[in-house]
């Protein structure tokens, strides 16, 4: 019964990386998707199943942290970093959802820089949450979060690119509300990603 109750320190880290190598392999998918709007069913398909890989693992670290007595790092933290981190497969699977449902088959290079900053972000979420198990990584972890926010910042300024551009220059109504609606949910991607630096960077303050 007693051991039960100890900690499962590697457990959680384990889950958490794996959680963090699955967006940076979905979000490689969003950028083949933007890069190949012919084939989007076969990439909405493969980004599905990624996001029903994070959720079981997300399952998986709530309900450890349901039965663990004593647990690596604060409670709560744990739980909104895996939530925040789960929010970001969301997101990329409502994007590919959308592209599908709309039918978009031309793509745009704004949608595709948006889809890039989103692996980038993706690709440092996972380096950040990979250091996580020893904070002699405290400053490391600090450094990627503040990439991490300058590349939100990089995402915030293509989007209002695009916007200004897409209300200037489409006539199409429908269009502008296909890639409007696109814009937004890749750029929500990379404010997911800053979430995630922000809980990182408390989580560091709390215990280095």
């Amino acid at each position: 019964m007693f051991n039960r109750l100890m900690p499962k320190e590697g457990k959680f880290f384990v889950l958490f990386n794996q959680h963090a190598d699955i967006l940076v392999d979905a979000s490689k998918e969003l950028v083949n998707l933007f890069n190949d709007l012919t084939n989007t069913e076969r990439y909405m398909s493969s980004i599905k199943d990624y996001e029903k890989r994070a959720d079981r693992l997300t399952y998986e670290t709530v309900d450890l942290l349901h039965k663990t007595f004593i647990t690596p790092l604060d409670r709560d933290d744990m739980l909104k970093l895996i939530t925040n981190m789960d929010d970001i497969a969301d997101l990329m699977e409502d994007v590919a959802e959308t592209v599908s449902l709309y039918d978009v088959t031309i793509t745009t290079d704004e949608a595709k820089q948006l889809a890039a900053i989103s692996v980038t972000c993706c690709e440092r979420v996972r380096t950040a949450v990979h250091l996580l198990d020893n904070m002699k990584n405290a400053s490391d972890m600090l450094k990627i979060s503040s990439e991490i926010e300058r590349l939100e910042s990089d995402g915030d300024r293509v989007l209002r690119s695009a916007m200004s551009k897409l209300f200037r220059e489409e006539e199409n109504v429908k269009n502008l509300i296909k890639y409007k609606a696109i814009y937004e949910l890749l750029e929500s991607i990379t404010d997911k990603c800053e979430d995630v630096a922000n809980i990182i960077q408390g989580i560091v303050v709390e215990n280095a």
